[in-house]
């Protein structure tokens, strides 16, 4: 008998519905639904919660093969989880070209170092592009944070191209605007993507 199956008459045989037992187990009802399908399986922990809830062993509630699937996935979300904190901590590191001088601008004769929020002497629209820029990175930081357990099937497939190509984007932006710290920085933070990606494929 597989998890599923197992699951469903453990479930009826303590007369609960599919929302009552995921209410006592503090998942959603949609997960019960889903494991209960054999669309999917439940993580290291809910599997521990289930077994205790029900008294019975994690290897009386799954063959060979099912704990090796859940250990897979398992290991492939926490992969996926730690992503997506580095992504985010990156992106919003970025929050500090606002107050560090990672610009430079002419006074005179020279080139001045200067924050983004103190960079005044480029061209007004060159401006603006940086701030839309920095800003739209740090806000797909606090959202690869905010929504790293979103399951949408589009946030999951491309928030990494996103964040990869505003970084290109702003890179290649403070090259053209011939800014080299902010853009070697960008480029430093797209190398880490690129090379945790690689990794994890």
């Amino acid at each position: 008998m597989e998890l599923n199956e197992k699951l469903q008459e453990l479930r009826k045989q303590k007369g609960l519905t599919q929302e009552e037992l995921a209410e006592l187990l503090f998942v959603s009802r949609t997960a019960i639904s889903k494991w209960e399908s054999g669309r999917g399986y439940p993580n290291i922990d809910s599997l521990k919660a289930i077994a205790k809830f029900f008294g019975v062993t994690v290897d009386e509630l799954l063959s060979g093969d099912e704990l090796l699937t859940i250990a897979e996935e398992d290991t492939k979300r926490k992969e996926n989880h730690f992503r997506d904190l580095v992504f985010g901590l990156l992106d919003c590191s970025i929050a500090m070209f606002f107050f560090l001088p990672f610009f430079g601008q002419k006074v005179g004769a020279m080139i001045q170092e200067v924050s983004l929020l103190s960079l005044a002497e480029i061209a007004p629209y060159l401006r603006t592009a940086y701030f839309v820029v920095v800003i739209g990175i740090i806000a797909f930081g606090i959202s690869t944070l905010a929504l790293q357990n979103c399951c949408q099937v589009f946030w999951v497939k491309n928030k990494s191209k996103i964040s990869l190509a505003l970084n290109a984007v702003g890179a290649l932006l403070f090259i053209i605007g011939s800014q080299p710290y902010a853009a070697a920085f960008l480029f430093i933070f797209l190398v880490i993507k690129v090379l945790m990606l690689v990794k994890w494929q």
